[in-house]
């Protein structure tokens, strides 16, 4: 009873220094994930409290567990119209881009450690795969809005590149105990690790999907339906010889895309249910590391981390995505950039040591200093990478809070809350608001006080208007109460005038006085701004043209419905 006690006391206590720790993240800018580690080796048998903790098959089970977790979490919130401009790079970079990316590492390392080609290569197996933990929280955690290629790339390739890691983890592993297979079996176990979760985790999610959005539940039981699929099909997948990380992230992309009003309760449950499990990741990959043995390996490993920042991830990314698609350079070094390494080779790191291989404490140190030192480098640096690539877009206005009204099974009517920023609103009536024909005003707030608002009723600087409409008429009431600052940030980013992606480049030219090709003439400004960028366009890419500056500000679907001017 009493090791009962000490373990809530323990756990509850790291688990709520976390969550108070996080805060730091904001205040001197270290990246979440280094926290939670940090405070797990303070914890640690050589840290404050001396928790002394060494069960690497506990912490692998755990590893797996958390990263299930994390990863449907993960694919709940992918869209699916992201895979419309990330999904071949992010493949490409998910199995081409890993193999590179280890095999490079792998000859660093044998070179630094003096090990074997095989030693070497599986050190850079270990390393070799992007985290999804490390890439959804830095993405969403810093404040950071990306282009949607670079996101979606970075997103689907973390979520899609563990398979690869895997099975040249595992290959390298049965090479050096001597349990390895023939070739049939060895190339069969790769394409049954891709092949098998693919189908699972689409064909699974699909018919979780479908089962979620039919059931009538109780509000909370959405979210524990979809974990427990989603565990489902994560066992059934890994059974069969296939990979349940992959499937599980594709099991939360049908059941997050499956339009329902189960979505506003699975959502912010997982939310939680992903924090809860980096928490506790983190916490335990920390408890289980030695610093003293850590700092043997500290010069040697930062070497080899530094290599694979510097060289093997930039050359990975040249080598897979460069001669395939269209992406601009500054593209190609902030993806480059941003291959962080998280919990994935750290739990990777542990085959080794179940396995029985020779030296499996250098493995498990070195991936560990090398996941140090990519959240470090790379993540710490990550807002101010972005910038300077120019791939970050201004963020546009959303709700203060925003929640459906149970009303429709379906595109359901919701709740929308605004405060007025915006002076061009101050003392406007409200007839004389441009709303969209669907949404209209239920409540208006003025310093605590509801009123009733009337056409007659005249805005005010601060009041807050709850607003009844679709998600269809989102981006309409975001441009109404986008506030001054967001209009300067977005005016100094798509120009301070705007044209319809559907305005005729002839009319266009004759009031610029430009000339255009003949076949030019009578495209539109948005299939002219898309043959320029080549590709798909997104939000945020521009063209340079006879001294004006395109810039892509809206999209709807594949369609440039508006287009920024900024003129030189």
């Amino acid at each position: 009873m009493e090791t009962i006690n000490t373990l809530f006391l323990l756990s509850g206590f790291l688990i709520a220094l976390s969550v108070v720790a996080s805060r730091l993240s904001s205040m001197v800018g270290l990246p979440l994930l280094l926290i939670f580690l940090a405070l797990g080796m303070l914890a640690g048998e050589e840290g404050v409290l001396g928790i002394q903790f060494d069960d690497y098959s506990l912490a692998f089970l755990i590893g797996h567990l958390a990263l299930a977790m994390i990863l449907l979490d993960g694919g709940l919130r992918t869209r699916l119209k992201t895979f419309r401009v990330g999904f071949r790079p992010a493949l490409s970079l998910a199995t081409l881009g890993v193999f590179v990316t280890s095999a490079l590492v792998g000859v660093i390392a044998m070179w630094v450690f003096d090990l074997t080609i095989v030693q070497g290569l599986l050190v850079g197996a270990i390393v070799g795969s992007t985290d999804a933990a490390a890439v959804f929280s830095m993405l969403s955690g810093r404040g950071v809005h990306l282009n949607e290629r670079v996101s979606a790339t970075l997103e689907i390739e973390s979520g899609t590149n563990d398979p690869m890691a895997i099975f040249l983890t595992l290959l390298l592993v049965e090479l050096l105990v001597g349990d390895l297979g023939g070739v049939p079996e060895t190339l069969m176990f790769l394409v049954s690790q891709f092949g098998l979760a693919m189908v699972i985790g689409l064909g699974g999610g699909w018919l979780s999907a479908r089962l979620i959005r039919w059931l009538d539940l109780a509000p909370g039981l959405y979210s524990l339906l979809a974990l427990a699929l989603g565990f489902a099909v994560f066992g059934l997948t890994g059974f069969l010889g296939g990979s349940g990380f992959l499937a599980i992230y594709l099991t939360g992309l049908m059941i997050g895309n499956q339009p329902g009003r189960h979505l506003n309760f699975i959502l912010p449950v997982h939310d939680g249910l992903a924090w809860l499990s980096q928490i506790g990741l983190f916490l335990i990959l920390g408890l289980l590391v030695s610093p003293s043995e850590l700092l043997n390996y500290a010069l040697p490993a930062t070497l080899v981390a530094m290599a694979l920042i510097l060289v093997a991830r930039p050359v990975a990314v040249l080598v897979s995505v460069k001669p395939f698609f269209k992406f601009r350079w500054r593209e190609l070094f902030f993806i480059a950039w941003v291959g962080l390494r998280g919990a994935v080779p750290i739990v990777l790191a542990i085959f080794p040591v179940i396995g029985g291989v020779d030296n499996a404490s250098l493995y498990f140190n070195v991936a560990f200093a090398v996941v140090l030192l990519s959240l470090l480098i790379q993540g710490g640096s990550l807002p101010l990478m972005a910038r300077w690539m120019k791939v970050e877009i201004p963020k546009g206005v959303t709700p203060n809070h925003r929640g459906p009204l149970g009303i429709l099974p379906e595109n359901d009517y919701e709740m929308f809350v605004y405060q007025v920023d915006n002076s061009d609103l101050d003392d406007v009536p409200i007839r004389l608001l441009r709303f969209p024909s669907g949404a209209v005003i239920s409540a208006l707030f003025r310093e605590h006080a509801m009123l009733h608002p009337k056409g007659s009723t005249r805005l005010k600087l601060g009041d807050v208007i709850c607003v009844i409409g679709r998600a269809d008429d989102l981006p309409a009431l975001n441009r109404l109460f986008s506030g001054d600052t967001k209009l300067k940030q977005e005016r100094a980013f798509f120009g301070t005038f705007t044209f319809d992606g559907d305005a005729r480049m002839g009319d266009i030219a004759s009031a610029y006085g430009l000339t255009l090709s003949p076949g030019e003439t009578d495209m539109t400004l948005g299939e002219f701004v898309s043959l320029r960028v080549g590709g798909h366009p997104v939000v945020g890419d521009d063209v340079d043209w006879h001294g004006i500056h395109w810039v892509v500000s809206q999209m709807e679907g594949n369609k440039v419905t508006r287009v920024g001017l900024r003129l030189y």
